[in-house]
């Protein structure tokens, strides 16, 4: 079985946790997504980068979820966390996938 780039995994929980947010309007689902995702990617980013790059990644992960918020302000929801997103696959595919 193939593995799944955690890239895409982070990507998702980011991107889906919002969505699923927003369009249920139950923020502990979209809360549930966003965990389900980042412990995921946390015991794979363990295998491939280590306790640090590990460390390194759920904050960055974490910290796109935090940050989407107040960037939303600036430029809008959809383009915030699409943002966040972005920054937390690529580093997420140069600290972790790339290595495989």
């Amino acid at each position: 079985m193939a593995k799944i780039p955690t890239a895409a995994v982070a990507a998702t929980g980011l991107v889906g946790g919002y969505a699923a947010a927003r369009f249920t309007h139950r923020r502990p689902l979209g809360g549930a997504v966003l965990a389900a995702a980042g412990a995921y990617c946390a015991r794979e980013w363990h295998k491939t980068a280590g306790p640090k790059g590990t460390a390194a990644l759920l904050t960055v992960y974490l910290a796109g979820f935090g940050g989407s918020h107040p960037l939303a302000k600036k430029i809008g929801a959809w383009p915030s966390v699409l943002t966040v997103a972005a920054v937390s696959a690529g580093s997420a595919y140069a600290l972790s996938d790339r290595k495989h």
